[in-house]
């Protein structure tokens, strides 16, 4: 049996083991450095095995993948191409959920050369909102069509039953990241035209997008769309984004939050010694127990404005000591965001991915395509974010045991190869998109760019 060596027993880490284990012909070895975790995932399994590693110790780390066929990265992106490097030293195939940075496509031709896969892009976005715009793309183009405009949407929120505090938002896995991706300049184009969204405008130009049977939700640009205009092969496309989905008041929220300079990872205090309101107060230049007044002043909004409620509501005007010691603004935000915009015990998250296409064909008026997944978590069991991330990852390590995905090199699952079981298994698994096609009559021609 080929074995495939799972890096990370995080929050995505269940579902893909729990699936190769369940599928069978495979032996799968979870490592972490909390193996007690590791250890919880396998739960038994005979063909499941959990082991303590330390990604940092370099021989442990380089024994483990040179037993297995495959590698599967749960890890921050940022340690891949270090895996990638020790992959293709020992001939191991590799799978990933993270971006194609230029460290890993760097790998491509020695990849190609080993007769390796070094899968990325495999999770959900990026990973189901490429094959599942890919399965639509190469069906129009298949048929004699072209894509015209291709809009992309995702977020990832808390289920309505459990949208339960004023920021509308909470976090399963850790709010760095999504803090760093704050500042991310955005791009992308709109009836021919290139439109740059600096970082620090991110949060500014936004939109309201319905999406059907969702409900109405803030899209605000995802990094740069641009290159995907030849990744999916519609380079003459007039119209290319990629969007986040937001509820109701984030981008607005989110924009204040940079302003106070929440985001500085340079200016430190002592949170042993200094409360939220202190530092707050010392950022804005006022007097501790003039807080309201003095950000109110800084943003230059109301007192009673609502983005002081959500402050307020944080605990970030508030004289309760962290206790989290010498530690920069941005540390004490992600502390707080910690401990306030997480699930509870039985709540449920809810993953809302929605595309919109125009086609254009030889003899039939343009046509509008939709394509929406809404998927919900499992009361008491996994999570949305971790099924629709860790299955494809699953399903492509498996494709991978089995020989059916002979593509080599540094890849992105838009090929049908990969794309067509991958999307087939998930559907049987209850993570299937709505498709729906109508034309677009003379007035919507107009306003979608015609």
């Amino acid at each position: 049996m080929k074995q495939i060596l799972i890096l990370g027993a995080g929050l995505v880490a269940r579902p893909a083991v729990r699936y190769l284990l369940e599928k069978g012909g495979v032996r799968v070895v979870l490592a972490d450095q909390a193996v007690e975790k590791a250890d919880a995932i396998i739960d038994g399994h005979p063909n499941g095995r959990a082991v303590r590693l330390d990604v940092a110790d370099a021989e442990a780390l380089d024994r483990h993948v040179s037993a297995a066929d495959i590698v599967v990265s749960l890890l921050p992106w940022t340690l891949h191409p270090r895996i990638a490097a020790i992959c293709l030293a020992h001939g191991t195939h590799l799978v990933t959920a993270s971006y194609v940075k230029e460290e890993m496509q760097a790998l491509h031709a020695r990849a190609k050369e080993k007769g390796l896969t070094f899968l990325n892009e495999v999770g959900v976005d990026p990973g189901l909102d490429h094959m599942s715009a890919m399965q639509i793309i190469d069906t129009v183009q298949r048929d004699g069509g072209r894509i015209d405009s291709f809009f992309s949407y995702c977020g990832g929120l808390p289920a309505l039953e459990h949208n339960n505090n004023p920021l509308g938002y909470k976090f399963s896995w850790s709010p760095e990241g999504a803090m760093l991706a704050a500042t991310n300049d955005g791009r992308y184009k709109e009836h021919g035209q290139v439109i740059d969204v600096p970082g620090d405008e991110l949060f500014r130009h936004y939109w309201l997008k319905s999406v059907p049977g969702a409900g109405v939700f803030e899209a605000y640009v995802n990094r740069d769309a641009l290159p995907y205009l030849d990744i999916y092969g519609i380079r003459d496309a007039a119209g290319m984004y990629r969007g986040t989905l937001r509820n109701i008041g984030y981008c607005e929220t989110w924009d204040f939050i940079k302003q106070l300079g929440l985001l500085n990872q340079q200016m430190k205090f002592d949170f042993d010694e200094l409360t939220p309101r202190e530092v707050i107060a010392n950022i804005v230049n006022c007097r501790a127990e003039d807080i309201r007044k003095g950000v109110a002043a800084y943003l230059n909004i109301a007192e009673h404005s609502l983005t002081l409620k959500k402050l307020e509501w944080l605990g970030l005007l508030s004289d309760r000591r962290l206790k989290i010691g010498t530690a920069s603004v941005f540390d004490m935000f992600a502390h707080t965001l910690k401990h306030r915009l997480v699930y509870d015990d039985g709540e449920m998250d809810l993953l809302v991915m929605h595309h919109e296409f125009e086609a254009i064909y030889p003899d039939l008026p343009r046509q509008r395509i939709q394509s929406t997944l809404i998927d919900c978590g499992i009361p008491g069991g996994d999570s949305s974010m971790s099924r629709t991330v860790g299955y494809p990852v699953g399903i492509a390590a498996g494709l991978l045991a089995d020989g059916e995905i002979t593509l080599t090199g540094v890849l992105r699952p838009v090929y049908p190869q990969i794309y067509e079981p991958i999307l087939a298994q998930c559907s049987r698994m209850g993570i299937r998109f709505n498709e729906r096609r109508s034309d677009l009559d003379a007035d919507e021609r107009s306003y979608w760019g015609d």
